[in-house]
């Protein structure tokens, strides 16, 4: 099993967003359109939109986290604990890998329309914070490569 330590995945969490400006642009293709990503670097590039558009108002242009959201970068901080934080209201698992995470995220996020952004874009969020902590993959990720990133061993 592939070990990447916590510190290089703190911003992973950022796309566990709350929402934001969800409206796109007139020009823009509905995202059912879109076409769906189809390597790690074309992720990353389709999850910096998605991260601005649904998790930023949230937690924070950088994952700092504000008063709508949890921090999701500085381990240090208390980013991506193993345990959800004393009194929170929605996470009630643990994050023992990447995968942890992005089940929560589907289920729960963003948290003003839980459930409401396609798979890929899950992915392509989880991927661009990834690629922020220095981490690049040299395959997509996706629910299997997800289970290999663990967060805490």
């Amino acid at each position: 099993m592939r070990t990447i330590s916590i510190a290089t995945v703190s911003f992973v969490f950022c796309f566990v967003a709350c929402g934001g400006d969800s409206s796109a642009p007139a020009q823009m293709p509905p995202a059912q359109t879109r076409a769906e990503p189809q390597t790690f670097a074309e992720q990353v590039t389709a999850g910096q939109k998605a991260y601005g558009d649904n998790c930023a108002s949230c937690h924070g242009a950088s994952g700092e986290g504000t008063a709508n959201g949890p921090r999701v970068v500085g381990l240090d901080k208390g980013a991506l604990s193993l345990d959800p934080p004393a009194g929170a209201q929605v996470r009630k698992a643990q994050f023992k890998t990447l995968a942890d995470v992005a089940a929560f995220a589907v289920k729960n996020m963003p948290a003003d329309r839980p459930g409401s952004l396609q798979e890929w874009e899950y992915w392509s969020i989880l991927a661009f914070d990834l690629k922020a902590n220095g981490v690049t993959l040299e395959k997509k990720l996706d629910l299997e490569v997800a289970k290999t990133i663990v967060l805490h061993p």
